[in-house]
């Protein structure tokens, strides 16, 4: 499935890139398709995050993202980090005291605050409360009349000098003149560069899958080892929890070794906010029979790597499930392997199997691709080295089989 998200720059008085503000885009066509806005919202939100990456989207700037009046006031702030994220409080939203509330709360928490083509309906006393826990506001450059731009440029001057000014909808030298005189200093629109592109692919995801561990993670005290089964069944929230934990400031320099590990490094907190996300964002998407084949492939590789390293008594039979897990994680994503494993915070040995280099895990990766590819040749070849009967061949496919179908409700 693939993904995109519009990205524009915006500028210093020095012409340099200092942020960017997100757009929802579902194609390559660089304008605002017709969708419901908090939708679009949440999709810019995790595709920012994980399905492209922030740090490639973003390069470590601010970055910008409309919100609607309904996601503001509801939960979905709870479930985002503040770090870096401009919350964009659009023109149509109603100015009460509940929502300069919200506002204040969400100053508090760290997130910065941006008006979106403001316009100043009268001089109101509410205004003056709102605008203490604002940090930006945008002018639309193209449709504000001189004397529109003026009151907020003179309010601001006077009485809120913590406001940074910015010009959107720049389109001439001339208007970026005007807006410098005029004391913005930020500035966005046509005159500097148009909206990007940005596009990746995705991994289908089970929605049921995240509303069971939604409901496991209700419990004041919920239980890892059944959350981590419940998590491994599904690959794309295996690997987006994987890519948190390799965001995430908790994990250190240690390499996950399982799903119950990095549920713990996470947090339950963290957990809850994500899977909720998610699920939001998941709802009512349709995947292709190709990813379909894809995903079921992965997570029987998984599964029998898993079983197989049991049966040799290895301890660390959690990484051998990962391994299977993501051996096809360059054909879910369609993008480069290299690329893809330097986001994930797995052991060396792990990564090397994954990246197709000889490791001892190597045989048991092999083994659980002839048994799902039905090679009798490669099976029998594998199962002499890995010590495994024809007994316990037939046991392993069925039940690989069978988990599978559960866990995809196929």
């Amino acid at each position: 499935m693939d993904v995109f998200i519009g990205r524009q720059p915006i500028f210093n008085i020095q012409e340099q890139i200092v942020a960017y503000e997100l757009l929802y885009r579902n194609n390559k066509m660089n304008a605002f398709p017709e969708t419901d806005s908090d939708t679009a919202t949440v999709d810019v939100l995790v595709n920012s995050l994980l399905s492209i990456g922030l740090d490639e989207v973003t390069k470590g700037r601010p970055y910008f993202v409309n919100f609607t009046e309904n996601l503001l006031l509801g939960p979905i702030t709870d479930y985002l980090e503040p770090h870096n994220l401009v919350i964009e409080i659009l023109e149509d939203i109603a100015i009460t005291e509940e929502f300069v509330l919200k506002v204040k709360e969400l100053k508090k928490r760290g997130f910065k605050i941006a008006l979106d083509d403001f316009v100043m309906q009268d001089d109101l006393p509410i205004y003056d409360e709102l605008f203490r826990y604002v940090d930006y506001i945008k002018v639309d450059f193209l449709l504000s009349p001189l004397l529109e731009r003026m009151v907020i440029e003179d309010k601001v001057k006077m009485h809120f000098p913590h406001i940074k000014l910015l010009a959107e909808k720049v389109e001439t030298r001339n208007q970026f003149e005007i807006a410098k005189h005029s004391g913005y200093t930020l500035f966005q629109g046509y005159f500097f560069e148009q909206p990007q592109i940005l596009q990746s692919t995705d991994i289908p995801a089970n929605v049921l899958q995240y509303f069971q561990v939604i409901s496991l993670l209700k419990d004041e005290e919920p239980d890892i080892e059944l959350l981590a089964e419940n998590i491994e069944r599904d690959i794309a929230l295996t690997y987006k929890l994987l890519q948190l934990i390799n965001y995430s400031t908790k994990r250190g320099k240690s390499k996950v070794r399982s799903i119950r590990q990095a549920i713990l490094l996470l947090g339950l907190t963290e957990l809850r906010k994500w899977v909720y996300l998610l699920a939001m964002r998941e709802s009512g998407k349709q995947h292709s029979d190709v990813f379909k084949e894809l995903m079921f492939a992965s997570l029987f590789r998984a599964k029998v790597c898993e079983s197989v390293a049991r049966i040799n008594y290895k301890e660390n039979f959690s990484e051998y499930f990962l391994v299977g897990l993501f051996s096809l994680i360059d054909s879910l994503l369609g993008r480069p392997l290299p690329v893809i494993l330097m986001q994930l915070p797995l052991s060396e040995t792990v990564l090397e199997t994954i990246a197709g280099n000889k490791t001892e895990m190597t045989p048991y990766l092999e083994f659980s691709i002839a048994l799902n590819q039905v090679d009798f040749d490669k099976i029998d070849e594998l199962s002499k080295q890995l010590h495994i009967s024809k007994e316990q061949t037939g046991k392993l496919y069925d039940d690989a089989y069978d988990w599978v179908a559960t866990a995809l409700n196929v």
